[in-house]
């Protein structure tokens, strides 16, 4: 008599708990490269992150800019335009979640800088996995209340 064969499956996460190349780890790699970036005045760079696409979203108090041309002349007018400095940039808090195998949200507190001024918020992101690596599709930003005097 012949014992049956028991087949058992085993669920494996979309993404490993450790070993190999984590996207939540990549996740994390896509936003130190933007405060890298940021940090040394390259705003190419920085905006590299984003998805080369017009269907990239950045959401931003009250305001939908879509595509990256249009998210790039954004940045370039709120910091690059006369007057303007880019400061020094700094993310705390980041939480990284799977979305899918392919897709991840990304949450944190932002602080910019400036010789001026100081400013923070938070802010939600979506990445997507490309064949050329993990990119931001879309951006939701918002700045908090300066404190009450």
């Amino acid at each position: 008599m012949s014992m049956p064969l028991v087949c058992v499956l085993i669920a494996l996460p979309a993404w490993p708990a450790d070993g190999g190349d984590k996207p939540a780890d990549a996740v994390r790699g896509v936003l130190k490269e933007q405060v890298e970036a940021w940090n040394k005045g390259d705003l190419d760079r920085f905006l590299g992150t984003y998805w080369d696409s017009d269907e990239l979203t950045f959401y931003s108090g009250g305001t939908v800019t879509k595509g990256r041309k249009a998210v790039a002349e954004r940045y370039r007018k709120s910091y690059q335009a006369d007057g303007k400095e880019m400061g020094k940039l700094s993310f705390t808090e980041m939480e990284v979640q799977k979305l899918g195998p392919e897709t991840a949200l990304a949450r944190a507190r932002w602080k910019l800088v400036t010789s001026k001024e100081t400013f923070e918020g938070l802010f939600t992101l979506i990445l997507r996995k490309f064949p050329d690596g993990w990119k931001i599709v879309h951006d939701h930003t918002s700045r908090a209340d300066p404190p009450k005097k």
